[in-house]
């Protein structure tokens, strides 16, 4: 599935699809089945991922011919988690549900989803904790105990457009010089200032968390969380000096801002017509590349780094959920742990799909095609990266709120102490 960030433009395809999605479950009106038999799951999505979804559930029927399953779509990833707090606050809420990265720990610290940890370790378990790649459980995993596991991810790539290189007469290849270990800071920020002065884009990033923090940790430094939750990267003069050089490259030009870009000019359209040289996004894109007619001519990069060396950075996931108070327990769980098993990525993903696994077994999904020329990236990165900080993921709105603090840098309104003192003031308030 594709992050949820850049909601409005991207997961919000569902809202295309509405008519679609309410043909899709009768049940639109809310709230989880009343038998031990029935499960009823909820999530948001695109019209090709919720058609995808209806065909695992009439697999799953048939290797359950007990359990009947009931796909509950809300056409508004904004209003689909208000609604499933309010919910499961008033006991209607679906058996099984999606929660995005941004907040599932708001999701946790409510009480309500059930704990995992023992099922997920039972005979009957078709994804172990081990299964799942360590970094992406996120504010999923609360002192032991697993509340939720990743559907699937999305790592951060850097698509690059060799045109617009090859037109900023740029002739080294960034996917080459990562194999040789020389894809370093200082080679990218050049390509970059390449492509402005041939009056091109440089890099195109959305503004959220997994920007800012990648970079963070892309350029060696530690996470701005310590290990007791507190915001601590406005005290380290090397965090503060190396968002100041993100911030720099985006109020001269060099980077832009893709939330911020015009209806009918925006990112999808420029990158598709050869004026940017890198943009920052998931396996989604290769949906967006190939149906401009020209794949051949993108690739991936991870991160850039000081000594050429890979870094851990983003991965956008979203979890799966079961309700704490479903009366379909066993169900639910066969029901969840089928879906999020190898097998059931697989079949979500295989065949165009548009995102990388989370559980091992899976992989040959992201290779199978060959596309792009560089997709083990995809598994690389993920191996290493990291989904949003719990101590971030756990408060409603802060993530978003800082956001908009560092957009507040990127348009040269704020320097980037000021930009990461307002981050830690959030922080702090939002603790309290």
């Amino acid at each position: 599935m594709a992050r949820a960030n850049s909601k409005m433009r991207r997961l919000l395809a569902i809202g295309a699809a509405s008519a679609l999605a309410i043909g899709l479950a009768a049940c639109s009106g809310g709230g989880g089945a009343k038998d031990a038999n029935t499960v009823v799951w909820s999530t948001w999505g695109t019209a090709e991922e919720l058609t995808r979804y209806q065909d695992f559930n009439k697999e799953f029927m048939k290797r359950h011919p007990d359990i009947t399953v009931k796909l509950q779509p809300v056409a508004s990833y904004e209003e689909y988690h208000s609604k499933l707090l309010a919910q499961l606050a008033s006991n209607t809420a679906p058996d099984v549900f999606y929660v995005g990265d941004d907040k599932m720990g708001q999701f946790v610290d409510s009480g309500r989803l059930m704990p995992l940890k023992k099922l997920m370790e039972s005979k009957d378990s078709q994804t172990k904790p081990d299964d799942f790649f360590p970094g992406l459980f996120g504010a999923a995993e609360q002192d032991g105990e697993y509340y939720g596991a990743p559907n699937d991810s999305n790592p951060d790539v850097l698509w690059y457009d060799k045109t617009a290189l090859a037109a900023a007469g740029i002739t080294e290849d960034p996917a080459a010089l990562a194999e040789q270990g020389e894809w370093t800071t200082e080679k990218y920020l050049e390509m970059n200032a390449k492509l402005k002065d041939a009056g091109l884009t440089g890099s195109m990033f959305w503004n959220y968390w997994a920007t800012h923090w990648s970079w963070l940790s892309s350029q060696g430094l530690p996470a701005p969380y310590d290990e007791s939750g507190a915001f601590t990267a406005n005290s380290d003069p090397a965090s503060v000096a190396a968002i100041g050089e993100l911030g720099s490259q985006f109020q001269d030009g060099t980077f832009v801002v893709a939330d911020t870009l015009p209806d009918g000019a925006g990112a999808d359209s420029i990158f598709v017509t050869h004026k940017a040289g890198f943009f920052v996004q998931g396996r989604y894109t290769i949906g967006t590349v190939q149906t401009a007619g020209e794949p051949d001519a993108y690739d991936i990069v991870r991160w850039p780094t000081p000594d050429g060396q890979a870094a851990p950075t983003g991965v956008a996931v979203s979890f799966l959920a079961i309700n704490g108070k479903t009366q379909a327990k066993d169900a639910a769980f066969t029901f969840w742990t089928e879906f999020l098993s190898a097998e059931g990525q697989t079949f979500r993903l295989e065949g165009g799909g548009n995102a990388v696994p989370s559980i091992k077994g899976a992989d040959d999904v992201v290779l199978e095609d060959g596309y792009p020329a560089h997709a083990q990236t995809f598994l690389d990165m993920r191996d290493i990266g990291f989904t949003n900080y719990a101590a971030e993921a756990r408060v409603p709105g802060l993530s978003t709120g800082i956001s908009d603090e560092f957009l507040k840098l990127y348009q040269g309104k704020a320097d980037a102490q000021q930009t990461l003192d307002a981050a830690a003031a959030l922080a702090e308030k939002s603790g309290k």
